[in-house]
């Protein structure tokens, strides 16, 4: 059996750092990088040998310099496309986190920020980040009978 040297799918992870406030933290890409100057949950690829919750872990460390613990992390969601020939498709993890160590810095440039859920909503995002943050919005917002009206 031939092993195919370009993958057909890859695995990133996200996170939906939650503040004291029930703001959530966007980084804004950089300029130079796919999809420059919209706005994401911070993350990125899960390589070999990684679990989705340590490569996190790793990824908010480098981008972020926060701390997270790997049981601090709580599945949220996820979105995927399916590729186009040219790229390969990509599946996102989403991680909610609401404890961590450290002050966030937008260490890989562009811009961080903290949005209510209504702010984050309307910011210029990559379509499977949409996908995300409506699935984060359901399941913050609980099941229909719990929602007060």
């Amino acid at each position: 059996m031939e092993v195919e040297e370009n993958p057909t799918w890859m695995l990133v992870v996200a996170l939906a750092l939650v503040d004291e406030r029930g703001r959530w933290l966007m980084h804004k890409r950089p300029a130079g990088k796919h999809h420059a100057g919209l706005w994401e949950f911070p993350g990125g690829k899960v390589e070999s040998g990684e679990t989705p919750a340590n490569a996190l872990v790793r990824e908010i460390a480098e981008e972020l310099g926060l701390a997270l613990a790997p049981g601090s992390l709580e599945p949220s969601g996820f979105a995927q496309n399916g590729g186009n020939g040219a790229e390969c498709a990509i599946v996102i993890l989403l991680y909610t986190c609401r404890d961590w160590s450290g002050q966030p810095r937008a260490l890989e440039g562009g811009e961080i920020g903290w949005f209510a859920p209504e702010e984050a909503a309307g910011l210029d995002k990559p379509p499977l980040d949409h996908a995300l943050l409506g699935q984060l919005s359901a399941l913050l917002a609980g099941p229909p009978g719990d929602r007060q009206s």
